[in-house]
């Protein structure tokens, strides 16, 4: 969607920081709050400020007690033979895996996360988890409790910014987006027993010692093609998501340790 396109189908006045941290505030963001955050900048419409003003107007709804975090993933330093958006020649692999640049937190950009978790990831004052692929950033008291120590194998797993985030007792935003964007189900994929899990062997290009490296670590495959069903039976079966407009997007707001409760059941019962 282009600009223009934004701009026509904006009803109203524009959202601004104001407005888009009281409709924050309507939805149920608290202050204090642990809040992970999905979003759509196109969604809400045209914002004036853009993603710096949705990113400010989430830090005023938290207020200072409150930690905001986002997933800023950078899928493109990961292993060539697992890549589907777009796959590359297997001839190119080796190549990939011997000269691919080396993670650094303040330097990789996002893949495809969008424009909001990119920029949020370069304010003062955030952390960046150092995982290669599945980094986290956040900013506010539990910022660094939350980032630290990602341990590079099972990304998702218990040593990973989502696993912090449930002891925490944090919360779930969809700003425009839906349940296909809730990285928190892979934690409850990690949890979960049941016979259809498998292991894969993945690699990054890290620093080691003060050297590039390629580093293989395991990993499980994630069932993302269920994030739908498993959301909206969710949705259905717990009243928990409180659902509003944030400018014009339509948003959803829930108890991310609920959320993965409930999907360790429901993944247990499916796939067993």
């Amino acid at each position: 969607m282009t600009e223009k396109d934004i701009v026509e189908s904006t009803t109203g006045l524009p959202a601004t920081v104001d407005s888009i941290a009281e409709d924050l505030r309507s939805l149920g963001v608290r202050p204090g709050m642990v809040l992970l955050a999905h979003s759509s900048l196109s969604s809400l419409g045209w914002v004036c400020g853009g993603a710096v003003a949705v990113i400010l107007a989430l830090e005023k709804a938290l207020e200072p007690e409150g930690t905001l975090v986002m997933p800023t993933f950078s899928g493109d330093l990961s292993d060539p033979a697992e890549w589907r958006h777009p796959p590359v020649p297997e001839s190119w692999w080796q190549l990939i895996r011997d000269t691919m640049p080396a993670f650094d937190p303040d330097l990789t950009p996002t893949r495809m996360m969008g424009i909001i978790p990119e920029t949020y990831r370069r304010q003062r004052g955030v952390i960046r988890s150092d995982h290669p692929d599945l980094s986290f950033t956040a900013r506010g008291p539990y910022a660094e409790r939350i980032t630290s120590n990602h341990q590079l194998e099972y990304g998702f797993g218990e040593n990973s910014p989502l696993a912090r985030i449930y002891k925490l007792d944090g919360w779930v935003l969809f700003l425009g987006t839906g349940y296909g964007t809730n990285t928190s189900m892979h934690l409850a994929e990690y949890r979960a027993d049941h016979k259809g899990k498998k292991e894969l062997k993945l690699g990054s290009p890290v620093m080691v010692d003060g050297k590039r490296e390629w580093v293989e670590y395991m990993n499980i495959e994630y069932r993302e093609e269920l994030l739908p069903e498993i959301g909206e039976d969710f949705e259905r079966d717990m009243d928990v998501v409180i659902r509003g407009k944030v400018g014009q997007a339509d948003s959803r707001l829930f108890p991310q340790r609920a959320f993965v409760d409930y999907a360790v059941k429901w993944l247990e019962e499916h796939l067993d």
